[in-house]
């Protein structure tokens, strides 16, 4: 049965939040709010829960996961960036943008793109999980709350609780419904920019 933790949505209380970090590095998945809908996450490290996340989102071995991070510094440690890239980036971010860039050696091999050796990366405004990240000290491994059977990703903490009850180890729930909209996401790993989806991050900038 997953833990139902209820946050702030602007000042999410610490105890609750490092309760929840510590499920995370015990091996655990949760279910957290960000600005473009509810998300999945677990530990970087944590090779069984991605399987559980791709399980509960009926997702073939080849899904590339999302690594969020809590700020610009950590994202650089994780992607190569040119000066173009690095203007767009820090200019979007933190914000509902997912960017497609060259992993640097810091990410694990299973978790970037086979042929081309890229990673999605973001930075999330929400102030939950910028708590969670900074209580965490590491990137998060994560994929939107978006459920085979469902049109749209799950927008409410205790619906997720009540859909997913046995499958997670926590939900956190922020008291709001957030937007349905996942981020819009930018190829920027041959240069010129590409939106690869249209989402809640305003495209224009990269068209």
């Amino acid at each position: 049965m997953a833990r139902y933790v209820e946050v702030h949505p602007h000042d999410p209380q610490p105890r609750a939040i490092a309760q929840t970090v510590a499920l995370l590095r015990d091996g655990g998945i949760v279910a957290y709010p960000t600005d473009s809908g509810y998300a999945l996450g677990a530990a970087i490290g944590n090779h069984e829960g991605a399987d559980r996340i791709r399980r509960i989102r009926h997702l073939g071995e080849g899904h590339h996961f999302t690594l969020v991070c809590s700020d610009f510094a950590q994202l650089g440690q994780l992607v190569h960036l040119d000066n173009a890239a690095f203007r767009a980036v820090k200019h979007a971010t933190p914000g509902p943008y997912t960017f497609i860039l060259p992993a640097t050696k810091e990410v694990p091999r299973r978790l970037a793109h086979p042929r081309k050796k890229t990673v999605g990366v973001r930075i999330p405004e929400h102030p939950v999980v910028r708590a969670l990240l900074r209580e965490l000290g590491e990137p998060l491994l994560s994929s939107t709350l978006l459920l085979p059977d469902h049109d749209e990703p799950l927008t409410q903490g205790w619906v997720i609780k009540d859909e997913l009850d046995h499958e997670l180890d926590a939900v956190l729930d922020d008291g709001e419904e957030t937007e349905a909209r996942p981020t819009t996401v930018v190829d920027l790993s041959d240069g010129a920019p590409v939106v690869v989806r249209v989402g809640s991050g305003d495209p224009t900038p990269f068209e």
